[in-house]
């Protein structure tokens, strides 16, 4: 790896010190008044340059650094309050925001300027912080914000993953204590050819959008990947080769640390409970907590409640035995031993606290075509994970489109199949605000985008209708997004639409021991079919979906440093084979999509229209097609000039609207005019092109343009004297093909002998 550094030191000169006070500020004018500027370039294997560069922008940030790749840069920087929260976990914020500015484009919205956070704005600070929070020092608990500026985007190259790369440059070279660098790329699958960092147009072709963030050495800290029924072998290989990219991309931040970051700053961390607080804490509990942990008749709720009633007995005897102790030291105590006690158990026993083996799967009941009116519905319980799926049926026009700034930076045009995710509190129960003004939350959002990623490639992209997918989950300990896989595909089938093949989804989790010198794993149990507690207690939380054929989403967090690819290799294999067993019981309730028709379902038909018709078909204005959509409850979309597409929400709306439609395009029994004819015409009305002229009562006015009027070049149909009434003979040669108009001539009879003109408009056949 060639790695280019280029260095300069900048003085700031009107620093009013004096002004202010405080040890924060003291810290960042020191750090500000002689701070070095720093450039880290390295060619990647796909052949373009990747930058880093500190020092020159947002000084007084603890931390920042801009990575650019092709055209596009990324701004990143990083701040940590020097107050520790009373939290007990780490206050970690990502600031991910698209900026029509940085791509050279205006908002299209009313007020011209960026407002609330899009979805997939959300979405991409979720990754960024799956990708940086297991490198933050355990106990450290200090509010802490990464914010992503966006200063140009070419529209080549992808600002996401750039984004993850400048957060870890920007926490290297900052104070704040951090386990890092990491590193990321994305990885696409090209004609079978895995390709690293593909552009939007390339990966507008790839069967594989995934996202590899990894550590040093060769650790996996955070994967996402959404594809195309990619084959197992396909998408490990892909991991294994975006893991070896990343470590170049890590030798380039330490580089850049070394030259200008600065010392880690000292912070404390929570006390720890003495030895013999920890004794009393194994010697009041242990035997509880087993008998608990081993009595496999309890479920979530009660299980709960009855480590609750350990926790708060151990705390109150504990609270007088030590008065002197902080409560809160006792209390973390308690949830120390049961977490490390929980995890025990399952290393040595290999045995789950629901009486499970480590690759069982909870019980499994389906359920589909619950309720009449909904066009597709299907239930799905795994053990104590209830999920109830819907789905809807609209026109294209529903389909969500995406503003262009969106496109540009790799979003979809527009989606005619999208998966809404709902988690009421009453599903753990717990209270809480429902629906929260319409607005999902960051957790919700990312849990449906990750369902919607899982299904998507199963559904025809060329669907007639645009899909609305709703899960709403009723029930949950744990994998309730893969869940919403498993019953959105039975919901799809019960509502007929032709899914390739059904899709279901799995979590695995592992539970480690880490040697606390070498920091690496001595011993590990990967579990299939997560529970809710195993996710929290446990290191990670992998959740794979797919179909028979392959993989179509992927999404791993961990809680760990990184995770060696032996461990990411045996969790696809383990997650893939649980995959198939549920889709064998699936199968078992519905196999393939439903053929018969259910009445409530909608129609969308395509209706071919004469060109020379349009007009009365569209009306004035387009008053026909509202009077359809108002009266029969239709909707008409454009396919192109003569083909338009309609959606009715049942067979009797269809019926409704063939008939109004008949009586827009219904006329009085016309004369078949002759090729060549000659015809007397009659002018309604003067126009500045030429003269609008009708052959026959009722007939709809066709245009006589005035090249067409005569031999002579004329400018105005004033000029030859013809008035509104005046009748005069015309040649007629067809209609356009295209537009469907009248083609009309009256120069070229100035030329023609006298030959027989026909009069339709009244009278007898005379010569001219």
């Amino acid at each position: 790896m060639a790695v280019h550094v280029s260095r300069s030191r900048v003085y700031s000169r009107n620093l009013f010190v004096n002004q202010y006070s405080g040890l924060r500020f003291g810290r960042i004018c020191a750090n500000y008044i002689k701070r070095q500027e720093s450039t880290v370039s390295l060619p990647l294997s796909s052949g373009k340059k990747l930058a880093f560069q500190s020092g020159k922008y947002a000084r007084f940030a603890d931390g920042s650094a801009v990575a650019s790749f092709g055209d596009t840069a990324v701004l990143v920087t990083a701040v940590s309050k020097a107050k520790s929260s009373p939290a007990t976990f780490l206050p970690l914020t990502v600031d991910y925001r698209q900026k029509a500015a940085a791509a050279g484009r205006i908002p299209t919205n009313f007020l011209r300027r960026e407002l609330g956070t899009s979805e997939k704005e959300i979405l991409t600070s979720r990754m960024i912080d799956r990708s940086l929070r297991p490198l933050f020092p355990d106990g450290y608990f200090f509010e802490t914000q990464i914010v992503c500026n966006l200063l140009s985007v070419d529209g080549i190259n992808d600002p996401e993953v750039l984004s993850i790369n400048a957060a870890s440059a920007a926490l290297a070279v900052s104070d704040i204590p951090w386990n890092g660098p990491v590193a990321a790329v994305r990885m696409g699958l090209i004609d079978n050819e895995v390709v690293v960092n593909p552009t939007r147009r390339e990966m507008a072709h790839s069967q594989l959008n995934l996202v590899v963030s990894s550590s040093f050495p060769n650790l996996v800290v955070m994967l996402e990947a959404s594809a195309e029924n990619v084959y197992q072998q396909d998408f490990l290989k892909a991991i294994r080769m975006g893991v070896k990219e990343c470590q170049n991309i890590i030798k380039a931040i330490e580089t850049l640390r070394k030259d200008v970051g600065k010392p880690k700053r000292e912070f404390t961390v929570l006390q720890s409970g003495s030895v013999e607080l920890l004794s009393a804490v194994k010697l009041l509990s242990e035997n509880r907590l087993r008998a608990i942990l081993r009595d496999f008749n309890h479920d979530k709720i009660s299980r709960d409640v009855a480590v609750a009633t350990v926790r708060n007995d151990v705390i109150e005897k504990l609270r007088n035995s030590f008065p002197e102790t902080d409560p809160v030291i006792i209390s973390e105590s308690f949830n120390k031993f049961f977490k490390d006690f929980f995890r025990q158990l399952i290393l040595e026993e290999e045995m789950r606290c629901d009486g499970r083996k480590l690759t069982d799967i909870r019980n499994i009941s389906c359920g589909v075509d619950l309720y009449r009116p909904l066009h597709g519905s299907a239930i799905f319980q795994r053990g104590q994970t209830q999920v109830v799926c819907t789905v809807a049926f609209d026109s294209p026009e529903s389909a969500l489109k995406s503003d262009p700034v969106s496109i540009l930076m790799g979003g979809l045009k527009a989606k005619n199949f999208f998966l809404h995710y709902e988690f009421p509190p009453y599903a753990t129960n717990e209270t809480g605000r429902v629906g929260a003004g319409g607005n999902a939350g960051r957790r919700e959002l990312g849990h449906g985008a990750l369902a919607e990623k899982g299904l998507r490639p199963v559904v025809p992209s060329d669907y007639p209708f645009t899909i609305r997918l709703t899960s709403e989950v009723l029930e949950s300990n744990g994998s309730s997004s893969m869940a919403s896989v498993c019953g959105g595909s039975l919901a799809l089938m019960d509502a007929g639409v032709p899914i390739t093949q059904p899709a279901a989804g799995v979590a695995v989790g592992l539970v480690s021991r880490v040697n606390p010198e070498t920091k690496q794993i001595e011993d590990y149990r990967i579990l299939t079919d997560l529970l809710g507690i195993e996710d929290y207690l446990g290191d990670m939380d992998f959740k794979l979906a797919g179909t028979k054929k392959g993989i179509t989403a992927l999404q791993a967090d961990f809680k760990l440093p990184g995770v060696p690819l032996k461990i990411i290799m045996e969790s696809v294999v383990q997650a893939s084979d649980a995959k198939s067993h549920i889709l064998d019981i699936m199968a078992q309730t519905i196999k393939q999509p439903r053929t018969d028709k259910k009445d409530i379902w909608p129609i969308s038909e395509k209706i071919q229209v004469e060109a020379h018709k349009r007009a009365k078909f569209v009306g004035m204005g387009g008053s026909n097609l509202k009077k359809l959509t108002t009266e029969a409850g239709v909707t008409i979309t454009s396919i192109d000039d003569s083909t338009f597409s309609i959606f009715a929400p049942n067979q009797s709306a269809m019926d409704e609207a063939k008939e109004m439609i008949d009586q827009f395009l219904k006329e009085e029994k016309e004369p078949e005019l002759e090729f060549g004819a000659i015809y007397k015409a009659r002018v309604v009305e003067m126009k500045e092109t030429g003269v609008l002229v009708t052959f026959y009562p009722k007939m709809v006015p066709a245009l006589l343009h005035n090249s067409q009027l005569d031999v002579r070049k004329v400018a105005h149909p004033s000029a030859l004297g013809l008035e509104v009434g005046q009748e005069i003979s015309v040649k007629y040669f067809g209609r356009d093909p295209v537009s469907g108009r009248m083609r009309l001539s009256r120069k070229v009879l100035q030329s023609l002998a006298s030959s027989a003109v026909k009069n339709l408009n009244g009278g007898t056949p005379s010569n001219s």
